[in-house]
């Protein structure tokens, strides 16, 4: 497998989970979103690959949307968390810190019991 292919996979379920948090601290538009996951390098994402997921995020019914008014130009639309998408976010953050935790403990322990 090379790098790129594996590094692919692995920044899919990540994306998504980092767009749920995102949204779940307040409610973003979309260029929003891509701003933010460009501050950090190995997330950063076009709009070709935000609005598709944002979109299958909608229609799983997991986030919904509205249109705001902006002060410096056209309306925008604002994506907010649905309850079953707030439900989402918390068991994949328990999930991500089980992955986090033991891949983190593989890393330093080589697998070992650490006592």
């Amino acid at each position: 497998m090379e790098m790129s292919e594996w590094t692919s996979q692995v920044r899919r379920g990540i994306l998504e989970y980092c767009i749920l948090q995102l949204i779940g601290r307040e409610p973003r538009y979309g260029y929003e979103l891509v701003t933010l996951l460009d501050q950090s390098e190995p997330l950063a994402i076009t709009e070709g690959t935000l609005y598709p997921l944002l979109r299958r995020l909608l229609k799983d019914q997991y986030i919904e949307s509205y249109w705001k008014e902006s002060e410096s130009g056209p309306p925008r639309k604002y994506y907010s968390l649905t309850a079953s998408g707030r439900e989402l976010t918390e068991q994949m953050s328990v999930e991500w810190n089980k992955i986090s935790s033991a891949v983190g403990h593989i890393q330093r322990f080589g697998g070992e019991n650490s006592r």
